[in-house]
């Protein structure tokens, strides 16, 4: 937190390019669900969403950028698990996105599900966790595939589309948008039905400061709640000048900004910025976006999904 206000700017670590997540848009702007969050965590710590710095890193290169100091948050389509807390040492904020691996063939290929591909080769990104459920996936049904293993998404792409491998392997998400940008158009391929693991994606900070985990956590979970209460981008100010209810009032109020180490107002500087967390998803990657991706677990708790924030006082 010291470190970041004394800078005046975020150092967000985010991917080197994957549409609906973290992308330069046409005029160069970074865009996506990560950048956004981003932009929400810097509205609430600098007062100002525009205060952030977006450093592009491969998968391989993510976590020993966050150790060394080089970002002060990570949000790059990053799946929790036990061995990135305990090993590397970081704490998860949350989770920005509820996904599952699969795969993308071509859509002429006789593939129609994973085990299909017993033998077959299968491009996978590097210090992924696809990589060992890839090969834990096969092992635990008596199959083989060849994991052809690649440093970057574009990489991954690139040896897709031109045919050295024949299948991709990522989160769903991912794959959706490499297809929607395919050569000659997404009809040519297809992503295979279900998922082969759970991949809970969320942002990522340095164990050791929890005033700076405590803060990048909540505000994912203000960015839940206000979707939950019907608080969005444009009527985020005229619900604070008009609510006579106190937990609204409370919400809005940010009563707790001393604690945080940030100033008051920071809840509303977050939905200004960000939209709630469904204006996000739509932008990014539903439907309002070339993805057209279902929300599915994404949804609110009480409309089917598992988005859920705890109270706020």
């Amino acid at each position: 937190m010291a470190r970041v206000q004394s800078t005046g700017v975020l150092r967000c670590g985010v991917s080197e390019g994957i549409a609906g997540f973290s992308i330069k848009d046409g005029g160069g702007r970074w865009t996506g669900l990560d950048a956004d969050f981003c932009r929400a965590v810097a509205a609430a710590a600098l007062g100002d969403g525009e205060k952030v710095a977006f450093v592009p890193l491969f998968a391989s290169a993510r976590f020993p950028a966050l150790k060394a100091n080089q970002i002060d948050l990570l949000a790059r389509n990053t799946t929790q698990t036990l061995g990135r807390e305990a090993n590397i040492g970081t704490h998860f904020a949350g989770i920005l996105y509820y996904d599952g691996q699969s795969f993308l063939v071509p859509a002429d290929s006789r593939v129609q599900q994973a085990r299909d591909l017993d033998g077959a080769s299968v491009c996978v990104l590097k210090e992924s966790t696809h990589v060992a459920h890839l090969t834990d996936y096969f092992k635990a049904h008596g199959f083989n595939c060849r994991p052809m293993i690649v440093e970057s998404v574009h990489q991954a792409r690139d040896e897709f589309f031109a045919g050295r491998c024949q299948a991709y392997t990522s989160d769903a998400s991912t794959l959706a948008s490499i297809r929607v940008a395919a050569p000659g158009g997404p009809d040519g391929f297809r992503i295979l039905p279900g998922c082969v693991s759970k991949e809970p994606l969320g942002p990522v900070v340095n164990r050791g400061d929890e005033q700076w985990a405590t803060l990048v956590k909540w505000v994912l979970l203000a960015l839940i709640e206000a979707e939950e209460r019907g608080i969005t981008r444009e009527n985020v100010r005229k619900v604070l000048e008009t609510t006579a209810d106190p937990a609204v009032q409370a919400f809005l109020g940010g009563e707790y900004a001393k604690a945080l180490g940030i100033s008051p107002g920071w809840v509303v500087r977050v939905v200004e910025t960000a939209g709630n967390y469904g204006e996000m998803f739509e932008r990014n990657l539903g439907s309002g976006s070339p993805l057209k991706i279902e929300r599915g677990l994404n949804r609110l708790w009480n409309q089917g999904g598992l988005m859920y924030s705890p109270p706020f006082r």
